[in-house]
């Protein structure tokens, strides 16, 4: 029994500090629990790491939603658009987990997060203060929208963005992010922050919502496999850390500045692309 329950002394800890850099930058997390996984379960087949991650970061995402729309920061109808799109490639990326190699993609993959980090950490970004009201965008009603046939406002909303870019990266980070079981939040902040021109405050808000479900799809695919059931003892404590630690990261970001959560994910990503283009040698 005390074999059973000793994980938990450090899987727990483990979910909490996952939970709060995740929501903290709108990450989901994933990029932090993947390596460490690998590290800690050497033998551990990818597949049932990327399970593992997938479902922290589904708890995490989910939880972080929660705090996030308390504070009217979620971009809900550009965030259903996004998570629209990226549901297939969520899927696609969970199945093919276990066929395609990793050595050549880690390479490449690794490469183009440490270019991106290195875009992030040059780029200056428009931040919003702290009275600043939640997103406009947020506050128009679809069928208001639909109404509307001459309206200077609702067309500059409709240009104000590129929603096609976003659907098309959207199925391609759903790939990924399922792929390797880091989430998507560390390339749709990007996106929504520098090609979508979002504040980056609602960028991790409506990352982290778009998150939420994508990484549901992925899971569900683990679960319908059947591996997913062999690693519950590793999941639950994770999620109930993750549940906590989402939390407190939103809670964070009250007293956070925008710009540190970009240079802050601008070092994440750097860490994660050294160690993916280390394991594509290993």
């Amino acid at each position: 029994m005390d074999a059973l329950f000793l994980p938990w002394l450090w899987l727990v800890p483990l979910g909490l500090a996952v939970g709060t850099l995740g929501t903290l930058i709108g990450a989901g997390g994933g990029f932090i629990l993947v390596p460490v996984l690998l590290l800690l379960y050497p033998h551990m087949a990818p597949e049932a790491v990327t399970a593992i991650s997938l479902t922290a970061v589904f708890f995490n995402a989910l939880s972080g939603s929660f705090a996030y729309s308390r504070m009217k920061r979620i971009d809900y109808k550009s965030g259903l658009l996004f998570a629209a799109a990226a549901v297939p490639g969520s899927l696609i990326g969970a199945w093919t987990t276990k066929f395609l190699p990793r050595g050549a993609f880690d390479l490449l993959f690794g490469s183009v997060l440490v270019l991106l980090a290195t875009y992030l950490a040059l780029r200056t970004f428009r931040v919003p203060s702290k009275d600043e009201a939640p997103h406009e965008q947020s506050r128009l009603p679809l069928f208001k929208m639909l109404r509307t046939v001459v309206d200077w406002e609702h067309i500059q909303y409709v240009f104000s963005y590129n929603p096609i870019l976003g659907v098309v990266v959207s199925v391609f980070i759903g790939f990924l992010s399922s792929l390797l079981g880091i989430g998507g939040g560390i390339f749709h902040v990007p996106l929504l922050a520098t090609a979508l021109n979002f504040p980056v405050h609602i960028a991790t808000a409506t990352s982290h919502f778009v998150l939420a479900i994508m990484t549901l799809s992925g899971t569900l695919v683990h679960i319908a496999d059947g591996g997913w059931w062999h690693s519950l003892n590793i999941i639950v404590p994770l999620a109930l850390g993750v549940l906590g630690g989402a939390q407190w990261g939103a809670r964070l970001s009250n007293r956070v500045q925008g710009t540190l959560i970009i240079r802050v994910l601008s070092g994440t990503l750097v860490l994660v692309g050294i160690r993916l283009v280390y394991s594509s040698f290993s």
